[in-house]
């Protein structure tokens, strides 16, 4: 892939790159017009590849089985591991069930060396996958509950709440799909475990649909994205709480360059550090003016500012959409506590949007040229 940055500065790659932190942009930037509140423009998409696989066409929760030697993945904690052979089933609408061969390896960071069920990434044949929901998937990953009790599952119903919303702001971001997995062990043909996950959208499949390609170069400022799109983005991760992430670095945040050369499209992911979520083995980076996940920070750029009443418009059109989320069917897997903590999460979320000195102190934080 060749990507098509237009950078303002003569240095690609600099160790603030390198960083989960934005880089500092040193460079003096062009101060953009302001836009109207309501023009939610960041709304609006070039058009794409609109065809959703077959699994991405419900929301409906899939009961699923995946089958593996089980202690052999869990045994992959390299980040080179290679690919295991495992299948995935379930019952079509005829009432037979139907098997697909695929493939899968571990990856991750954190929850690679501490979870007894890591993430995986699959690999699955399109002529293999052919007829079924799997068709057109590529390389998804399958996010799991990180141990085999409870509270661990809940986590990950939280983490895919996150993306369900990210989706409802925008379709600059990886669509999911909620499973009921049974891990079946292969070795023992005994199932191990049965639990709540979900398929996260390959990122290169997302890129696609977005008609552009995903960027493996480290380095871009605010010159080089898609200024509403990026505050659109940024409020997002303030919504949920999240501060680990860097679209410069590439850490848990996403670039797409398009053809034209135009401004790179920014994608979050990887949400289980957020407040939102607010799992037990989330920390915070000692370096951020914030000691708790469940305090919120801007991470955005300064420059940013005239983009954020537009992308503040979007949000709180989207209000009674991302609410109505916890009570739908995927939201009432969710503990009622677990519910009434989020909710109440996110509305402290628009009381501070929805004041005008809650939003000044809050861009405050903003990082580089004022």
């Amino acid at each position: 892939m060749r990507p098509h940055l237009r950078f303002a500065t003569a240095t690609l790659v600099c160790a603030l790159a390198a960083l989960a932190l934005p880089a500092t942009v040193h460079a003096q930037e062009p101060k953009p017009k302001a836009k109207k509140p309501d023009s939610l423009k960041v709304a609006k998409m070039p058009k794409a590849d609109t065809t959703s696989p077959p699994l991405f066409t419900s929301e409906k929760p899939l009961e699923v089985t995946f089958t593996t030697n089980v202690r052999q993945l869990r045994g992959d904690k390299r980040d080179d591991s290679p690919y295991r052979s495992a299948t995935l089933s379930y019952v079509g609408a005829d009432g037979k069930t139907v098997t697909v061969p695929i493939r899968a390896k571990t990856h991750g960071i954190w929850r690679l060396k501490n979870c007894e069920f890591p993430p995986i990434r699959l690999n699955i044949s399109n002529k293999e996958a052919k007829g079924t929901l799997f068709h057109d998937l590529q390389k998804p990953k399958l996010v799991n509950a990180c141990k085999d009790r409870d509270n661990y599952e809940q986590l990950v119903l939280q983490e895919m709440q996150l993306y369900r919303i990210y989706q409802l702001i925008t379709p600059v971001s990886h669509r999911v799909r909620t499973l009921h997995i049974t891990y079946m062990d292969s070795a023992s043909a005994k199932p191990v475990a049965t639990r709540y996950g979900f398929v996260f959208e390959d990122p290169d499949e997302m890129a696609d649909r977005l008609g552009g390609k995903m960027m493996k170069v480290k380095g871009a400022g605010p010159d080089d994205i898609d200024p509403e799109r990026l505050a659109v983005a940024y409020l997002f991760e303030y919504l949920i709480g999240n501060t680990d992430f860097s679209f410069n670095g590439l850490h848990n945040g996403e670039l797409i360059s398009k053809p034209d050369g135009s401004p790179l499209l920014p994608v979050a992911y990887d949400f289980d550090f957020s407040g939102a979520v607010n799992a037990p083995y989330a920390t915070v980076d000692p370096r951020l003016a914030v000691k708790r996940v469940r305090d919120r920070l801007w991470r955005g750029y300064c420059v940013l500012k005239p983009e954020v009443p537009a992308a503040i418009a979007l949000f709180k059109q989207k209000k009674d959409a991302i609410l109505a989320l916890y009570h739908d069917d995927v939201g009432k897997l969710l503990e009622d506590k677990i519910v009434r903590e989020t909710v109440d999460y996110i509305e402290d979320f628009y009381k501070t949007i929805g004041n005008e000195r809650d939003v000044n102190s809050m861009l405050n934080a903003c990082s580089g040229p004022r």
